[in-house]
């Protein structure tokens, strides 16, 4: 097997199948492993499997647990809804929520994947079918061979296109910008121990605590025109641009984003509904397949879903049966979580009036309303699958 990316689903999947006796290499065309400014935040539904992969005391280690969530008014910064996170999650949903950042995230896999099969600075270029299999092709002048190949390459995924007639994923009209912030730089921020929604007209912000919780890490999301300028997916931003869509919020909020340094914004896209996810031999897995906006904080966690779905059935079947009940379990519940998330990003950044008033009555049954993404066993619906 062949997995081409080193992110959190391509290494999750490699370390799933070694566990159930199966071999993958993995394929990174970056030439080390390494994230910036960036956070994940990790639900129930994604914990579980990295729990039972055997990373709960490296996950524990390298993350903090929320206290609270919380929705909070973007100019008086009154809570509009509040819940308790931390053990009384846990025990709602059977696993905790934690935030790490990306790059610890990625260590943790990467050691637990070891070094034997992780082949860095391999970008993929070509795929040709053989007899028995696939011939891979790299930028380095690397050839290699395999059964099966699983996409695991992101938004912009290459392999996509040998799967897939598909459009590319698409401009949402919105850009975030993210920062890394020592707690003290917000002296102003109130309950800097919880993960906090902030709503507002045309923004949100959403920040949590990772690590030991010293640092805060925080996505503002800002509605911008129609198209995204130039081909790139991020932008070099002047800070006052940066500061300007978050005029007159709370003061927490403007510490918060005059204090990061990365001065850049990333276009946010979503993936319409892909209606093929495999063909001859390769598959696709996380937002190669599904990407979508980050305003259910489940990018991440819907491809650590994939990849302990895809293992799973795996382990109990040859490819050609494996595949088709992976695309028909994971193309219907990610289709969900994508839409959803859609729909969320508009209810956020709604202006103070009616509407936003009725958000935030309906914000009340947050718990319930989204208690299906959080309350999902992987590998139990994957064992479930005949």
């Amino acid at each position: 097997m062949a997995i081409i990316g080193a992110g959190i689903g391509g290494l999750t999947l490699a370390i799933a199948l070694r566990r159930r006796g199966i071999r993958a290499a993995v394929y990174e065309r970056a030439d080390e492993l390494r994230e910036v400014g960036a956070a994940v935040a990790l639900s129930a539904n994604g914990t579980r499997v990295l729990h039972a992969l055997g990373l709960r005391a490296p996950l524990d280690a390298a993350s903090a647990v929320p206290t609270e969530l919380i929705y909070r008014h973007w100019r008086e910064g009154g809570r509009v809804a509040s819940f308790t996170a931390g053990e009384a999650y846990a025990e709602r949903f059977g696993s905790p929520y934690c935030g790490v950042h990306r790059a610890d995230l990625q260590a943790v896999l990467a050691e637990a994947c070891g070094p034997q099969d992780l082949h860095l600075d391999h970008r993929l270029v070509g795929i040709s079918t053989e007899n028995r299999g696939h011939e891979l092709e790299f930028a380095n002048g690397v050839v290699a061979h395999a059964d099966l190949v699983v996409g695991a390459d992101g938004v912009h995924s290459t392999t996509r296109r040998w799967v897939a007639d598909a459009e590319p994923a698409a401009y949402s009209g919105t850009s975030g910008f993210r920062g890394l912030i020592h707690r003290e730089e917000m002296p102003s921020l109130p309950d800097p121990d919880a993960i906090q929604f902030w709503m507002g007209p045309g923004a949100h912000v959403l920040h949590y605590p990772i690590g030991d919780g010293s640092f805060v890490n925080f996505l503002a999301v800002v509605d911008d025109p129609a198209t995204w300028p130039g081909s790139s997916w991020v932008a070099d931003v002047s800070p006052d641009l940066l500061r300007e869509p978050f005029t007159g919020w709370h003061p927490g909020v403007r510490e918060m984003i005059e204090a990061t340094s990365l001065h850049k914004r990333w276009a946010l896209f979503g993936q319409s509904p892909l209606r093929r996810w495999h063909r001859d031999g390769i598959v696709l897995l996380g937002d190669a397949a599904h990407a979508m906006l980050p305003h259910h904080g489940q990018g991440a966690n819907q491809s650590i879903e994939d990849a302990a779905t895809l293992a799973s059935l795996l382990h109990r079947f040859a490819p050609e049966q494996a595949l088709p009940r992976y695309e028909r379990l994971r193309r219907a519940r990610t289709r969900a979580v994508q839409r959803s998330s859609w729909v969320a990003s508009a209810l956020l950044h709604l202006p103070d009036g009616p509407e936003a008033d009725e958000r935030d009555r309906r914000l009340a049954a947050i718990p319930d309303t989204l208690q299906w993404i959080h309350e999902h066993d992987a590998e139990a619906a994957a064992n479930a699958c005949g």
